[in-house]
Order: C-alpha cells, then structure tokens, then sequence
C-alpha cells in the first residue's frame, strides 16, 4: 500500500491517539483530495445517500476528534482511523480512488488464498521482509519468534484467557520480565507509533523476545494454569 499516492502534497490533517494506538485522518479532507469536489461537505451527503450502509453505520466508521485548523484553533471535526477511511474509500466514485479498491480487492484474495494454503502466508511474510531490507537471519529469527509466540497464545487459549486486554497485559508482564519496559513503553524509547515493536528489534532483542514467550509456554504445560 505504500507505492499507492492518494494525498500527493496537498495538506490533509491527521492526529495520533496514543490510548487506541491509531491514526485518525480528516474524512472531510480526504475526500476532497480524492474527489477535487468545490462542494466537498454536498459531495459528503450525496456519497452517503447512495450508500446506505456506509450510512447506518456512519457513527462507527466516523468520529469526533481535535485537530488544529489552518487558523491554528482547535476544533473537533469528524475522522476515521485506517480501516474506517478505506470503507469510505470504497464508495467515492474518482479514479483517484481505484488503486485503493484494486488494492483491496488483492489484500482480499491473498487472505482466501491463505486460508486454503497458510503455508503462502509464511512466505509472502518472508518475502515483504525481504522487501524491506531485513537479512536473512534476521527473517529467520523473526520467523522463529511468530511461531514461538502462535504456541504462547494457544496455550492462553486453551487455558481460558481471553484475548485482547487479557493477552495484552500477560504480553506487558512478559516484556517487563524481559526488558524491564512494557511494550508500549518499549515502542516510546525506539519512537515507534502503530509500527510492530518486534520488527523493529535487533537480533538480539528478538531472542531475548523468544526466551521469555518460550519459558512462559513452558510454566504454563508445567503448572497448568486457568484464566484469570
């Protein structure tokens, strides 16, 4: 999705909300720059009459965040995190908009294709870390540690833990354990905001990383443990 340009120069606001760990973008402005429309607010109430379901569940997608304007107040103007603007996306009818729909359209067979066969999720992983740079055993590593902590969260599972807030503060304790910092004070101290904290870890990190989810999986088969 990064070679997409959907904003090319021109100025549209976004803020990050460090409790939800999101990007929130003006769907205002992001519309226009889609759509050039001189009338974006009219455009808005068209696009959303002819969708109707983007319509019912507008209170969803969109919500009220702060941003400063151009005159430097701030005020609370409606914005949509990554997946809510991509929804909207879907139903501006602007050539501009194709790239997104044509990359969506993929994301969505690549996910049915990994369905049938997850052994293509393995390696399109590999290949996107290949793409980005990473060597080779630091992919392996990686690789490593994906598998390492799918057998940490399925002990949780079958040990009753719920997911979510549950796994996330028995993922803060491990990494307190480990590093003395939990993940999100880990991702200040590299200055990361939504990146993954782990691909942004040495390789000596990451094996530390495996140590404490591998020792944890293994107290968990010895002591037999239950949810909270």
């Amino acid at each position: 999705m990064g070679n997409i340009k959907l904003f090319e120069s021109k100025h549209r606001r976004s803020t990050w909300n460090e409790a939800e760990e999101k990007w929130y973008f003006s769907v205002q402005e992001v519309v226009e720059v889609l759509t050039e429309s001189a009338d974006v607010k009219q455009y808005i109430k068209r696009m959303l009459s002819r969708d109707e379901q983007l319509k019912s569940n507008r209170g969803t997608i969109c919500t009220l965040v702060e941003m400063t304007a151009s005159d430097g107040k701030k005020r609370k103007i409606q914005a949509s995190d990554t997946k809510g603007l991509l929804r909207i996306i879907q139903s501006v009818p602007s050539p501009k908009a194709e790239p997104f729909k044509l990359w969506l359209a993929q994301v969505g067979a690549d996910c049915l294709d990994e369905i049938e066969n997850p052994e293509l999720a393995i390696q399109r992983t590999r290949e996107l870390y290949k793409l980005k740079g990473y060597s080779d055993d630091w992919i392996e590593k990686r690789m490593r540690s994906i598998a390492i902590r799918e057998e940490l969260t399925d002990e949780w599972k079958n040990r009753r833990v719920k997911e979510q807030m549950e796994y996330a503060i028995l993922t803060a304790e491990i990494s307190k354990a480990t590093f003395g910092l939990t993940p999100s004070e880990y991702k200040k101290v590299k200055g990361l905001k939504n990146q993954n904290l782990r691909d942004h870890m040495t390789d000596l990190e990451l094996i530390f990383s495996m140590l404490g989810e591998a020792s944890t999986t293994a107290i968990l088969k010895t002591q037999n443990p239950k949810g909270f």
